[in-house]
């Protein structure tokens, strides 16, 4: 497997960021590549720093198409594929979890690493038909947050990048879900200040 790997992060680094375009798709659908993409990006990065967004893009586009590749197949599929793919408690409790959270019960795994069974979050919103637009939209944020995150922690620490996630993996993305979930609390806030704004004042015009 090791060899398999090696060989994937040689063809991938040869062909930039194209190549982790095609990573990010292969391990968000079909293949399981954990943590190739994220050390790409750190490799790349740290070669080439003035294309930091242009990778963290390209990584996070590819995670998205995949991504979609398998919402679609969860859409076809139903509940059955689900748990023909995934046996034991976990299938309930991201169910139970999809439920109560919807589109943050994706956007906050799309940004743990391995051995988060992120796959199984886009199958079942899949299953829960999540419209396209609110589904692409909640991968491009844990996603995007991810891979930029790195590309600018290689940007400060090179190379040195991979060793810090590992060691502290778990740290770093539970600052990543904090700040995820209070962005969107702000915006929720916000949006339901503008309603209320905008309640208020076409009552006071009547």
């Amino acid at each position: 497997m090791s060899s398999v790997v090696n060989w994937v992060e040689m063809v991938a680094s040869s062909l930039g960021g194209s190549g982790l375009f095609v990573v990010a798709f292969l391990d968000s659908s079909f293949l399981s590549l954990p943590e190739i993409n994220d050390i790409l990006v750190v490799l790349m990065v740290t070669r080439n720093k003035a294309l930091m967004t242009y990778y963290a893009s390209m990584a996070t586009l590819g995670s998205i198409a995949g991504c979609l590749v398998l919402h679609g197949v969860g859409r076809k599929g139903g509940e059955a594929l689900v748990r023909k793919r995934f046996t034991g408690p976990r299938v309930e409790r991201a169910l139970a979890l999809f439920h109560r959270f919807g589109v943050l019960a994706i956007i906050v795994p799309a940004l743990l690493p391995p051995p988060m069974p992120f796959k199984l979050f886009v199958l079942i919103s899949g299953v829960a038909r999540v419209r396209v637009l609110s589904f692409v939209g909640a991968v491009a944020v844990g996603r995007g947050m991810r891979y930029f995150g790195e590309a600018a922690l290689a940007v400060r620490y090179g190379d040195q990048t991979i060793a810090i996630l590992r060691a502290n993996g778990p740290q770093v993305a539970l600052v990543l879900v904090v700040c995820t979930l209070v962005g969107v609390g702000v915006s929720v806030v916000l949006r339901r200040h503008r309603r209320w704004r905008s309640a208020t004042g076409s009552a006071s015009d009547v």
